[in-house]
């Protein structure tokens, strides 16, 4: 966070700030993670201008929340990310958008130069949690840790001063959200793999590849 200059969520706390606060607060702030009462803040909306036209709403969280998001990311990133699809590079340890784009440029070289594009309308605002929970549990067995990472999908929207509610979204904005959208995609990875189709997905992103029209 420091390293990316994170903004204040919607408790205005910065970085600097919460370095001085957490270690007094720490120890009450592990008992309640451990005892499954943790409950995660609502998130500050932010709207930011997408490259391709219009605009792509991110949700800041609050410092803390942001620092246990990174923390159950790290742990659950060496459990998915080895058997992600080999097609997939958005989001992941080692790989880029550089990654991507040579690897587009290979599948070319193999005569396939027709390509469908195509982008997931509002992917992140539309997530559905039971389906996406569903897949995390596949690997994920404890229950505090499942319950953790649906209070964050489920914390909330501060606009304006009024807490909305989140029925549905993987918000924008803190460390396990990519997780999450590589986790719940995979299984489209998967179906087109099974359909031998030659394909580069950059998170909500992905280039299909034929021979011809």
């Amino acid at each position: 966070m420091k390293k990316n200059r994170g903004a204040p969520g919607p408790d205005g706390m910065t970085i600097r700030e919460f370095e001085s606060w957490c270690p007094e607060h720490w120890p009450a702030i592990q008992q309640q993670l451990l005892d499954g009462t943790y409950r995660p803040a609502p998130v500050r909306r932010k709207t930011i201008p997408k490259d391709s036209g219009g605009e792509r709403s991110l949700g800041i969280p609050n410092v803390l929340d942001r620092l246990i998001q990174q923390a159950i990311a790290q742990v659950l990133t060496p459990i998915f990310d080895p058997e992600f699809s080999e097609s997939s590079f958005g989001f992941r340890p080692g790989r880029s958008a550089h990654g991507a784009a040579k690897r587009v440029q290979q599948i070319i070289r193999q005569r396939h130069e027709h390509c469908i594009d195509v982008d997931l309308s509002k992917f992140f605002d539309r997530v559905q949690h039971d389906v996406l929970m569903s897949r995390v549990s596949r690997k994920v067995h404890d229950v505090r840790v499942l319950r953790l990472i649906g209070c964050f999908l489920r914390a909330g929207v501060m606009v304006e001063g009024v807490v909305q509610p989140t029925d549905e979204g993987s918000p924008q904005g803190g460390p396990l959200s990519p997780l999450l959208s590589n986790i719940l995609l995979d299984d489209l990875d998967k179906e087109l793999e099974r359909r031998k189709l030659k394909f580069v997905r950059y998170a909500d992103d992905f280039v299909i590849f034929v021979r011809s029209e």
